[in-house]
């Protein structure tokens, strides 16, 4: 008989041995077993389905049996994605399940959630991403800014202005998780020039300090100025395209309008808290010993010059940014999205943009494009995900009845005035997202928002931008946001700093948004006009 190939389909993967004088080892004692039965995690996984069943058999609501069944779909999601006893990517896959079996949507329109135009825009500018990260292009652009804003002789605040504004600006092309994880090597690199450890001295300390600060809060407000910038933005125009389909889109120009001042402003105000509290006099002539512009020119000398493939890269990225920003401009000037008759969308030109990268050589092996599938194995799939699980729960919340149901609920909010219901929607926002991801209390708190813009008869959106936005001012604990995490592993802040510079940011931001949305918002977002 011939030997049989390792590479045979048939050949197990693992050699069988069989000896049936080995022992079977005892079974597990009881208690042990139900140890593991009773554990937190499987405790949390049967709630969900069991608050479920309570909702359903249980609590009545004046709408169709789809509402209640909606209401008690949406406590168990939400509580397997509180407590994370199933992976926050499987748990964003249970509607597609859900859905049909509770009766509340056929199993094809809750699958078309999980694919539109706002999903296309994240999938393309995340390969877009990678190909930045692979090529090294965020290192050199974040030495060329530290380099521009060192100073002669070091000027510790005009440093810390621009690693802050280096890392808002990458943080709006590219995910906050992301920009914070390939932001920080280069920010504590920085760092890793000044004494360490006992000898470090209290000025030292502070500026460490501010360094590491300054990157992660810089990724949050960078967030905010695009669609691209954080998913908490995708979602709250998914659910906007979702709830109201005839009113006009939040393009990708529309939302900066808005957003990059509203960021610039918060930008500012973390810059002045960071000085003061952590920038003292004399700082300059004691970090100069350490730092100066001859070990970033080093730094920039090891990168060498930009080959072909960066500048490629860095051509295509700036191409996509231009078309996001001339899709649609106004609605007297019509961008190039009116020669395709309203057919393209943001995302169009994201996945075409995207696609040229594997398409164009790199110029450093023959055959070989600027990108390859297997780079883009590091795609984030579960925010892809969250944000397809977010559009189906918005979908199914208005198709179900439940926001009928949830309007009624609150006519006794019809007469409260919007300037005390803003702010106080913005602070609600910003307290629950310090205990859940920002994702996830977009998604919960979106869909209410829009009832109670409808039972006080405002727009929608002057309630749910707010909403939306204050769900990224995460600012007080490590575990409000992975950004945060990134930089407290970094060993350099505790959580007492987070505090005190995160507060004072916080009420920043809210107050910020409570001024800028009745004004700059009712012109970007055209809200003074009909109600949808």
């Amino acid at each position: 008989m011939a030997h049989q190939s390792s590479d045979d389909p048939k050949t197990p993967l693992l050699p069988i041995h069989v000896d049936h004088q080995i022992q079977q080892s005892p079974p597990p004692p009881p208690s042990s077993l139900v140890k593991s039965i009773l554990a937190p995690n499987n405790l949390y996984i049967l709630l969900g389905p069991l608050l479920c069943s309570v909702i359903c058999l249980c609590v009545k609501l004046e709408g169709p049996a789809s509402s209640r069944n909606m209401l008690a779909v949406l406590v168990w999601v939400f509580e397997w994605w509180v407590t994370e006893a199933v992976p926050m990517p499987i748990t964003s896959m249970s509607p597609l399940f859900l859905f049909p079996l509770f009766g509340i949507s056929s199993a094809d329109n809750v699958a078309h959630s999980y694919m539109d135009d706002v999903i296309v825009l994240v999938l393309g500018s995340f390969i877009l991403a990678l190909a930045v990260e692979h090529y090294n292009i965020h290192r050199r652009l974040a030495l060329n800014i530290t380099l521009l804003f060192c100073g002669e002789p070091l000027n510790p605040p005009l440093l810390l202005l621009g690693i802050c504004a280096t890392t808002a600006f990458v943080s709006m092309w590219m995910h906050n998780v992301a920009a914070a994880m390939m932001m920080m090597p280069v920010a504590t690199g920085i760092l890793q020039n000044l004494p360490q450890g006992p000898t470090q001295s209290p000025i030292v300390r502070k500026f460490c300090k501010a360094v590491v600060l300054g990157v992660i809060y810089s990724t949050a407000v960078g967030g905010i100025s695009t669609l691209t910038g954080t998913g908490v933005n995708l979602i709250l125009v998914g659910m906007w395209k979702s709830y109201f389909p005839e009113a006009n889109p939040i393009s990708f120009s529309t939302w900066f309008f808005f957003g990059f001042p509203l960021a610039l402003v918060i930008l500012f105000v973390l810059w002045v808290i960071l000085c003061l509290l952590y920038c003292s006099r004399g700082s300059g002539q004691a970090l100069s010993l350490y730092l100066d512009k001859s070990h970033i020119r080093s730094e920039l000398q090891l990168l060498g010059p930009m080959a072909f493939a960066e500048k490629a890269v860095l051509a295509v990225f700036g191409m996509l940014i231009a078309l996001w920003m001339t899709r649609r401009i106004t609605d007297d000037t019509p961008g190039w999205g009116a020669l395709f008759n309203g057919r393209a969308g943001d995302g169009t030109a994201s996945v075409l943009m995207a696609t040229l990268l594997f398409i164009i050589p790199n110029k450093k092996k023959k055959g070989e494009k600027l990108m390859d599938w297997n780079k883009c194995k590091k795609l984030p799939w579960n925010i892809i995900l969250l944000l397809g699980a977010g559009f189906a729960i918005a979908d199914g919340v208005r198709t179900s009845g439940l926001a009928d149901v949830l309007s009624r609920a609150l006519d006794f909010l019809e007469s409260a005035p919007y300037l005390a219901i803003a702010p106080a929607v913005c602070l609600i926002s910003s307290i629950i997202t310090e205990f859940t991801s920002n994702n996830s209390t977009t998604t919960l708190l979106v869909p209410l928002l829009i009832q109670i813009a409808k039972t006080m008869h405002v727009h929608p959106l002057l309630l749910m931008v707010p909403g939306a936005i204050g769900a990224q001012f995460s600012y007080l604990l490590p575990t409000g946001t992975p950004s945060n995490i990134v930089g407290f592993s970094t060993g350099h802040i505790d959580i007492p700093d987070m505090m005190k510079t995160g507060l004072p940011l916080k009420i920043t931001g809210i107050a910020a948004l409570s001024v800028l949305m009745p004004t700059l918002g009712v012109y970007v977002f055209g809200t003074n006009g009909e109600v949808p």
